[in-house]
């Protein structure tokens, strides 16, 4: 047969006789299988495309880390510039410029709080007439202060005029409570002032920044300069002391320990809320009162003792009677009575409209003198100087001209002479 395929089995090829074919047929067939020799891996042909990514991705991260350590590295300081020089006069002529800030501040604060004061004088004045002066001269108000002025005198002792000194003290205590206190409740002067205060360093501080700026001055010598302005200055300890920056630059200024101290020494000298009449004021009027109290005191006594001597339904028509012509004998000297309180509260209220306006130390503008006093005096100490003159230089004798103090001994004797001349004559004349 030729060397074709096997025409019994078509389309089977004809395979060379080999053992392991057969043996692996076998081992196959065999019920219980038996483990082959692992086959070693065939070599895959490397990715290229993978190797390629790989190497970008590398590539990527040393460019990066290469940028980090360029920007990590620390690079050279730039050459520091140097300061820029204002001279003296421009200074001067910047503390000038501050002392006339300050000046001009101060006209708008003091508008305002003139203007909120006027108000309050005349809701202390209206409340005074409709409200203090009624009471005060009310029948059953004098009869109650009797009663007071007698318990005074009856616990004095031998004080020479107690009932007078606690009659006043009784009075302006009803002041405050029935006039002053409501008013301050809409218009406190502790309040303006506050106001005042802050509207000066506003305005203070919004023109020194056109001071700056007008002058071209760098910002940190400028600043420098302010720090050793005082604005506010207290006893100790430090916090009570102030400087014009760190009270331009305070916002709000309220936070600032310095000028919350302020306020509170001036309030606490103050007294608060007007303070009320004085006692120069008010003890006029406690002691109208008091004599006139103690009069009609005696005179209702006298009354009430008849009426307990007689008794009965007479006692009470007594007491009646009296009672009646007291009340008719107080409306007869109301008016005068209502014109004397009138006179002493307008002079008081005169006294405390002055001492609000016009005080430095417990005014409403108080706080303003203050820190004004303080800009402007440091000020105007370094802006007028005193002019030192230097001693003139002596005279010197020329290369091989012998010293002049002969001459100078001879001009000193001929002046010591003159002036003895002088004296002489004057005494001559003077015995003549």
């Amino acid at each position: 047969m030729g060397a074709g395929p096997d025409r019994r089995f078509p389309g089977r090829r004809d395979q060379p006789f080999n053992m392991v074919t057969i043996n692996e047929s076998a081992m196959n067939s065999c019920r219980y299988p038996l483990s082959t020799p692992a086959r070693p891996a065939e070599r895959q042909p490397a990715d290229r495309g993978g190797r390629t990514a790989v190497l970008q991705a590398r590539f990527v991260i040393v460019t990066l880390l290469v940028i980090l350590a360029g920007c990590a590295a620390p690079q050279r300081a730039p050459d520091p510039r140097p300061p820029v020089y204002i001279p003296e006069s421009t200074w001067q002529q910047v503390d000038r410029d501050i002392v006339a800030a300050s000046t001009a501040a101060r006209r708008p604060a003091g508008n305002y709080a003139r203007g909120a004061m006027k108000a309050w004088l005349a809701s202390v004045r209206q409340r005074t007439e409709a409200d203090f002066i009624p009471w005060y001269t009310g029948y059953w108000t004098q009869q109650w202060l009797a009663i007071k002025v007698a318990w005074y005198k009856m616990s004095a002792g031998q004080e020479e005029d107690p009932a007078v000194e606690r009659l006043a003290a009784y009075l302006q205590e009803q002041y405050q409570e029935q006039v002053l206190g409501p008013v301050a409740r809409e218009i406190d002067p502790d309040a303006v002032r506050g106001q005042a205060t802050k509207l000066y360093v506003q305005l203070l501080g919004e023109q020194i920044q056109g001071i700056q700026r007008r002058y071209d001055v760098p910002l940190d010598q400028f600043d420098r300069r302010l720090k050793d302005i005082p604005a506010i200055v207290l006893p100790p300890p430090a916090a009570q002391r102030a400087s014009l920056y760190q009270t331009v630059h305070a916002l709000p200024i309220s936070e600032l320990p310095a000028y919350a101290a302020l306020l509170a020494g001036i309030r606490k000298d103050a007294g608060g809320a007007g303070a009320g009449p004085s006692n120069a004021r008010i003890s006029p009027v406690a002691k109208r009162a008091s004599e006139k109290l103690v009069a009609r005191l005696a005179a209702s006594g006298g009354a009430s003792a008849a009426a307990a001597a007689v008794g009965g339904v007479a006692g009470a028509v007594i007491s009646l009677g009296a009672a009646g012509i007291g009340a008719m004998t107080h409306e007869k000297e109301r008016p005068e009575m209502e014109a004397q309180l009138r006179e002493s509260l307008n002079a008081a209220l005169d006294d405390m409209w002055h001492s609000l306006m016009e005080d430095p130390a417990t005014g409403v503008m108080a706080a303003v003198d203050h820190i004004a006093a303080q800009v402007e005096g440091s000020l105007i100490r370094t802006v007028v100087r005193p002019v030192v003159l230097e001693p003139v230089p002596r005279e010197l004798p020329l290369p091989g001209e012998p010293p002049r103090h002969g001459e100078d001994e001879e001009v000193q004797g001929e002046d010591e002479q003159d002036g003895d001349e002088t004296l002489s004559d004057d005494d001559g004349s003077s015995e003549e």
